[in-house]
């Protein structure tokens, strides 16, 4: 049951013909080089337009496109366990748009307070066992292109992904396989801030039987190979992964595809 709220040499005896060649040569490459530093220095001005096209549309994205665009019922994950094996994931909850307080953790919105925190849009799946859900997240903010690749910058210089004070927290539903999906529980999460979108884009793992994760790591150390601990070994790095992933995609091309304008 679910809960659903893009030069040939120029002969030396004639030097009045190579001084003029010689010129006309210098004045070509300093035309090319004036060009190639305007572009350099102004960039591609067609292409400033397209990025704040694409930011309109995705920030409303939230109330303009139905829920099952955003997170479709169920979501296949070819190749996307551990060893290459397959997935399929169904949406068994999708929360009410909410406000940023009170839905993140407070923390995590702190962080994210540069950009602002808009709205939130959430749902939870299980796999084809009902043995792990995951939780994951569209936070739509308020930035624009140079606040979200500022923050992104900041996500991956200071490695913010690894701190598990920054955890996402879960989306849990009573009568669900997510019922018993609180904060201890959370075993493996993913955290990407989106550069062609002011959107930041998690998701957060756990068992669906509700035992305590003691150690939970996030998807790169708990996909990595090798990894023994109990997040690795139940492959809910995976599943967080494989996830936010599909989710992610699905809205890239529904920015995209909204962004086109008409000819």
């Amino acid at each position: 049951m679910e809960t659903t709220t893009r030069l040939r040499p120029v002969p030396a005896r004639r030097p009045v013909r190579t001084v003029s060649a010689v010129v006309c040569v210098v004045l070509g490459l300093g035309l090319i080089g004036g060009a190639a530093t305007g572009t350099w220095l102004t960039g591609d001005s067609a292409a400033e337009p397209a990025a704040r096209d694409a930011y309109t549309t995705a920030r409303a994205l939230w109330h303009s496109v139905p829920v099952d665009t955003l997170f479709p019922r169920t979501l296949k994950g070819d190749g996307a366990g551990p060893g290459g094996a397959d997935r399929e994931w169904t949406r068994i909850a999708v929360a009410p748009d909410s406000d940023c307080a009170g839905t993140l953790d407070p923390l995590l919105l702190s962080t994210l307070r540069p950009v602002g925190c808009g709205r939130v849009l959430r749902a939870t799946y299980a796999d084809a066992t009902s043995s792990s859900v995951t939780t994951v997240g569209l936070v739509f903010t308020r930035a624009e292109p140079a606040g979200m690749q500022a923050l992104n910058a900041r996500f991956r210089g200071e490695r913010l992904t690894e701190r598990t004070d920054l955890m996402p927290l879960t989306f849990p539903v009573e009568g669900t396989a997510a019922a018993r999906f609180g904060p201890a529980q959370r075993a493996s999460w993913t955290v990407n801030v989106l550069t062609e979108a002011p959107v930041v884009v998690y998701a957060v793992s756990g068992f669906a039987d509700g035992r305590t994760v003691t150690a939970p790591q996030p998807v790169d150390k708990a996909t990595a190979k090798g990894a023994t601990s109990a997040p690795a070994q139940a492959g809910l790095g995976h599943e967080a992964k494989g996830i936010a992933d599909r989710i992610e995609r699905g809205l890239r091309a529904t920015v995209s595809a909204g962004a086109v304008a008409p000819e």
